[in-house]
Order: C-alpha cells, then sequence, then structure tokens
C-alpha cells in the first residue's frame, strides 16, 4: 500500500512503510504493491535474476544491437512479487536485450524514496508515484521528471467487511472508527477527506500498521489498504471485504509511475525511450497472460519468497484492472491523457502540494513510440 511507495505499499513512491509486513504477505502468497518507497521490509536490495532473454524476437520496433545502452537499473517498489510481472516479461523474453541493453537490474527494497535513489544517481529509473515525486520537485527542487505510469488508477481504498461496519460510500465513515498508517498514508488518507468535504471529527481513526489483523478481529471498522492486495488477504481468512476505492472518489492519483532525471533524459533520450518501448512489449504480455505472469513470479523472480500460484493469477488480474483502461486501449500503456494530467495535479493540490504538469510530467517519448509503433498499442 502506501507503504512506500507502499506497496502506495509503499506505489504504488514513499507511500508506504512496514517492518513486518513482508514477512506476513509472503507467507501468504500474496505481497503487497507500493505507490511510493517500503522500508524496513528486510533483507537486501538484489539486482535482476539473470536475464533468459534470447527468446522469440519482439514485435514492434526493430531490435538494436545488444549493448548499445550498456546496464539500465530500475528501483522496484518492494519484493519481487507479481506486481512486476511486466518486468519480468520484459526480462525473459528478451525485450531489453532487443531494445539495446546489456542488462536491466531490476532493484528491489527495502527503499524510503525511489525518487530520491533517483536524483542522487543511485539508480536510473525508480517507480513511484505522482504525489511522491512532485513533494520531492516542490520541497526540495530535485531535478525529476514522470515519464509514464504503469497503473492508471492507485490502489488505494479502505477495506470494511460485511461481516463487521461495511462501508461502501464516504457517508459511511461517519462513526466508524478507521485504521490508518503513519507516515505518507495519514498524509493520503488526509487529502481523500479534503477531496470529499468530510469532517474528520465524524469519525475516530487510530494508527495500525500494514497487516489487516485489526479489520479482522474487529479492532476498527475500516482499514487503510490496496485493493489489489488486503481485500484478498482478508477474503483468505473467510471474511467479505467491501472496498471504498480512493481513485474512484475524488483521489484520481495514479501510481507505479516511472521516474528519472530531467538531466539523464536530456542526455539519453533515445536510451529512456527504448526502455520503456520494452517495458511497453512486457507489460502487452503481462496482461494478455496473467497466468504465464505468475508463475514467472512464483517459479524465477520471485522463488525464495514461497509464493502462491492461485494468489498471484488472482492478484495479477485484479492489477491489470488498474493498468488498463479506456485511455490505454485508445493511446497505449503508461499513457496519460492531458485531462488526467489536470486531475491528477488537482488530486495532487488537496494533499497540499504545488506543482505544474509542466514541471511533473513529460508524456512526449510515449507519444514519439506509439506514433512510429502503433503496433504496440495492444492490451
Amino acid at each position: 500500500m502506501t507503504q512506500p511507495s507502499p506497496a502506495v505499499s509503499p506505489v504504488l513512491g514513499t507511500l508506504f512503510r512496514s517492518t513486518s509486513r513482508r514477512g506476513f504477505l509472503t507467507s501468504t502468497g500474496i505481497g503487497a504493491l507500493s505507490l511510493a518507497a517500503l522500508a524496513a521490509c528486510g533483507g537486501n536490495s538484489s539486482s535482476s535474476t539473470p536475464s533468459t532473454s534470447a527468446a522469440a524476437p519482439s514485435s514492434g520496433p526493430a531490435s538494436v544491437a545488444p549493448g548499445t545502452y550498456k546496464t539500465l537499473s530500475l528501483q522496484l517498489s518492494w519484493i519481487k512479487n507479481i506486481e512486476f510481472a511486466g518486468e519480468y516479461f520484459a526480462d525473459s523474453k528478451g525485450y531489453y536485450t532487443d531494445a539495446g541493453f546489456e542488462k536491466v537490474d531490476l532493484v528491489t527494497g527495502p527503499v524510503d524514496s525511489a525518487d530520491t535513489l533517483v536524483a542522487t544517481g543511485k539508480v536510473d529509473v525508480g517507480l513511484s508515484a505522482p504525489d511522491a515525486t512532485a513533494r520531492l520537485i516542490s520541497e526540495q527542487g530535485a531535478d525529476l521528471v514522470i515519464i509514464g505510469s504503469t497503473f492508471q488508477k492507485n490502489p488505494f481504498c479502505i477495506l470494511s467487511l460485511e461481516e463487521g461496519k461495511p462501508i461502501r460510500t464516504v457517508a459511511d465513515l461517519a462513526g466508524k472508527t478507521i485504521g490508518i498508517q503513519a507516515g505518507t498514508n495519514q498524509s493520503i488518507f488526509e487529502g481523500f477527506l479534503k477531496a470529499n468535504n468530510v469532517d474528520a471529527s465524524t469519525f475516530k481513526t487510530t494508527v495500525v500498521q500494514y497487516e489487516p489483523t485489526p479489520l479482522t478481529e474487529k479492532k476498527v471498522d475500516g482499514f487503510m489498504a490496496y485493493t489489489t492486495n488486503e481485500p484478498f488477504i482478508v477474503k483468505a481468512d473467510g471474511f467479505t471485504p467491501v472496498t471504498l476505492p480512493f481513485a474512484d472518489n475524488g483521489l484520481p492519483l495514479t501510481a507505479e509511475t516511472f521516474c528519472v532525471t530531467k538531466t539523464a533524459l536530456a542526455e539519453n533520450r533515445d536510451k529512456f525511450k527504448a526502455f520503456l518501448t520494452a517495458e511497453i512489449k512486457g507489460w502487452n504480455d503481462a496482461v494478455a497472460d496473467p497466468e504465464a505472469g505468475a508463475k514467472l513470479a512464483v517459479n524465477t523472480y520471485g522463488k525464495d519468497l514461497g509464493l502462491k500460484l492461485d494468489g498471484q493469477v488472482e492478484q495479477l488480474k485484479a492489477q491489470n484492472e488498474l493498468v488498463v483502461s479506456a485511455d490505454t486501449k485508445a493511446n497505449g500503456l503508461f499513457t496519460l491523457t492531458d485531462d488526467y494530467i489536470t486531475k491528477i495535479i488537482a488530486a495532487i493540490a488537496a494533499l497540499g502540494i504545488d506543482i505544474t504538469a509542466e514541471d511533473l510530467f513529460d508524456m512526449s517519448l510515449l507519444k514519439e513510440i506509439y506514433a512510429a509503433n502503433p503496433d504496440l498499442i495492444k492490451a
């Protein structure tokens, strides 16, 4: 969840922080997403599993000579679960190689902020979230820009139980006790309240961790969660999940955005276009074949996590609903329309961050890619 940004989680950037969630989610085989960057998840950073590329030639642009762009490092949000299925396809099917890279390192957490790692030159690309990147630009003058968005909708929600006091609408918050994780998630929740003109005095909040135990034990009525994560956990425990999605209720932030420095982009534009092209191919595959994506997570990239295939398939199918939208069907994966960007900027303003669309987004690379290769518009 916003765990860094989570896994919001920390996606969805700097939105998620957890101390024990990794072990819990790994044991259940469900794993977290991230809006920003997950901290204190345990374990050291690691690079990608050696590529099994050389596979079938990819569709789309002509291949570039291997090694043209040497190595590129991509900071993932947390652990190698199904959240990064598109990257697994891009690596295992040789799309990165076709794009001209000797190697693309899929770097895992724990990480406080993917944006900070990019800004300080520790990685080339970071998966983050618009609010996390915007805050670093606005408050610290970071040389950052977003060049694409994997998720078209953020997965934040208030999770409740049919067997308890279900929260289906914003109005249903009244009189309830809501569990919110400390830190960035609190800021996002406050932005959600502002966007819906909700008086915080009409309900109670309490600080919780990222495991939904307080909800299933009825210590809280609602729990800030990811639609692609905790609902499956409580369902596996025999409860009926009810979700109130933030994205559909006044806070239309995207997630899993590709963050780079403006300087690097100016100096290596073709390199980042090649990277995005490989990513598009990988995510087209992830959307088309969730079971194959889940097998890559379970048997190869996340083999040491003890992930369960059926749970990973279920999660990827739910995740793909955030990746694909009417806009991406028309314009291609990772793209954001001008109208949507305007809404995102307004949502970020609700979080107390002042930034312009021009300072935060550069969608020109994707426009050039799809203009030259319309056959990549598949998912």
